[in-house]
C-alpha cells in the first residue's frame, strides 16, 4: 500500500459526519466566488489593459478560476471526486493569498487574507480526508453494482 493509498484510507476511516456539512459549505461558498468573479470581469479588463502581453494568460487564467470554483465547488458539494476538485482551486487559493493586496485587483473575491487562508487550509484538509460519508463518492463505493449494471445497459 502506497503512501496516497493509506492516506486515502485513514480519510476515509476516521470521517465525522459533521465535516460533510463543512464540506458542503465550503462547495456552496466556492460556487458563489465563482459566480462573483464572472460578475467582477472590471478587474481581468484593468489586468488586460494594462499589459496587453498577458491578455491571453488573464483571461486563460480567468477562465480557470471561474471553472475551478464553479464547477470544483459543486462537485466539493456534492462529494464528487472531492480530492480532485480541491487540488484543482488549491492553485487559485495560493494566488489569492500571494497576489490578494496586488496592485490590479484581480484577486478582489478575497479581500481578507484570513477568509482565503481559512479557504486553502480547508481544501487542503479535504484533499487530504476525502469527502467523507455523505457524498457521492461514499454512495459509489457502497453500490458498486449500480454503476456496473448501468455500464451494460448501455450497450
Amino acid at each position: 500500500m502506497n503512501m496516497l493509498q493509506r492516506v486515502e484510507h485513514w480519510g476515509d476511516t476516521h470521517h465525522p459526519k459533521w465535516l460533510s456539512v463543512v464540506r458542503i459549505l465550503l462547495g456552496v461558498f466556492l460556487m458563489y466566488i465563482g459566480v462573483m468573479f464572472v460578475q467582477n470581469r472590471d478587474a481581468l479588463i484593468a489586468v488586460i489593459n494594462d499589459n496587453p502581453t498577458l491578455a491571453a494568460l488573464s483571461v486563460i487564467l480567468a477562465h480557470y478560476v471561474v471553472f475551478a470554483h464553479t464547477v470544483g465547488g459543486l462537485f466539493i458539494a456534492m462529494g464528487l471526486l472531492t480530492r480532485f476538485s480541491a487540488l484543482v482551486n488549491i492553485p487559485v487559493l495560493l494566488g489569492a493569498v500571494f497576489f490578494v493586496h496586488s496592485a490590479t485587483g484581480l484577486f478582489n473575491m478575497y479581500p481578507m487574507m484570513g477568509l482565503s487562508l481559512l479557504v486553502l487550509f480547508l481544501l487542503i484538509f479535504f484533499l487530504i480526508e476525502g469527502s467523507g460519508p455523505i457524498s457521492v463518492d461514499d454512495y459509489m463505493r457502497r453500490h458498486p453494482e449500480k454503476r456496473r449494471n448501468k455500464q451494460y445497459a448501455d450497450f
